[in-house]
């Protein structure tokens, strides 16, 4: 009973954290607590929830400070975006790419995959997040994801053509001021978490910011 009420405790308190989008305290609790990165996986089951996207990017701050922590769920994320597993991986890709963000180490041997979950329809979307978040700090990573990500901006999903202008905007790579010529004025309805909020805009929106981005 006892550890039951530890760990209740404990999510409780990673909640309230969550919620204040106090990251640095976050981190700083993976330090005391062994089980914050377990917690923090298992609130990757519902993408269009606000508070499971902090738990995606708590992640990354917790690979920062505690990499070892961190490197214990990577299989875990792994399994969940396998198709074996039932999971269908919701946001597993996308804290893939955001453990990477902050500790490139980390995932460096596992990077191919993440190619290969872009191919995946069911964890497209999320991977693409994670490797825009991934692209804005190491830029010269996976480069040979590129022409797939240019082929998304022709998708028939929105959520897919707005992702993939954003990620490009990240990297901003040669022929993406062309590419995204023909998308700002595609009024697609996107949803994307940044700056620690959910975000409702448009595919034109962010194929201009992208191109902002780059003047």
């Amino acid at each position: 009973m006892a550890t039951i009420t530890r760990r209740r405790a404990l999510r409780e308190q990673i909640v309230a954290l969550l919620e204040a989008a106090d990251f640095a305290a976050l981190a700083a609790l993976a330090g005391r607590e062994s089980g914050v990165v377990g917690h923090l996986a298992a609130f990757l089951f519902s993408p269009g929830e606000r508070l499971h996207w902090r738990a995606v990017e708590g992640l990354g701050y917790v690979a920062a400070a505690q990499p070892e922590q961190a490197r214990k769920v990577i299989s875990r994320l792994i399994y969940q975006l396998n198709e074996d597993s039932g999971s269908f991986g919701w946001l597993a890709a996308a804290a893939l790419g955001e453990l990477g963000r902050h500790q490139l180490p980390l995932v460096k041997d596992i990077l191919p995959m993440f190619y290969g979950f872009l191919e995946q329809d069911f964890a497209r979307t999320p991977m693409l997040w994670g490797l825009g978040r991934l692209w804005q700090v190491h830029p010269r990573v996976l480069e040979e994801a590129l022409p797939l990500v240019f082929a998304f901006l022709k998708d028939s999903d929105p959520q897919l053509r707005g992702l993939a202008a954003w990620c490009l905007g990240r990297v901003r790579p040669e022929g993406m001021k062309e590419a995204l010529a023909s998308l700002v004025a595609d009024d697609g309805q996107v949803e994307l978490y940044d700056q620690e909020q959910i975000r409702r805009t448009t595919v034109g929106q962010l194929a201009r910011e992208a191109l902002d981005a780059q003047d």
